[in-house]
């Protein structure tokens, strides 16, 4: 009867072309969470400002990426005190889902470590 073995076995998975593609992809996925949540981020201070017309200037490029999230969330979740908090809401969730994937931990970030270690 043998255990699991973690350290000879972690990387059995993970075919060479995943190897290869891995950094484009962390670093594509990370670039994309980090433009998500700055995205977010500018959503938060314009809930203090509601007269600005998202469909005008730039703020179409903060509407359209986050728009579709806030307003399914909005379904479930009503304003507290008068302010929309769904913003913090998916700000919270977006970084923890970057954190999870490509943060210092991250699983993403732990396969590319790991790969460069085997390779």
């Amino acid at each position: 009867m043998s255990f699991y073995d973690a350290g000879s076995d972690a990387l059995s998975f993970v075919t060479p072309t995943l190897v290869a593609v891995l950094p484009v992809v962390h670093l594509m996925l990370g670039l994309l969470l980090t433009v998500w949540t700055l995205c977010f981020l500018v959503r938060i201070v314009l809930t203090w400002y509601p007269q600005v017309d998202l469909r005008v200037g730039l703020w179409p490029l903060v509407a359209i990426p986050t728009e579709p999230l806030l307003a399914s969330t909005r379904r479930l979740i009503a304003p507290i005190g008068g302010v929309d908090v769904t913003p913090v809401i998916w700000l919270g969730l977006i970084s923890l889902v970057r954190e999870l994937l490509v943060g210092q931990q991250g699983l993403l970030s732990q396969l590319l470590i790991r790969s460069s270690m085997v390779g």
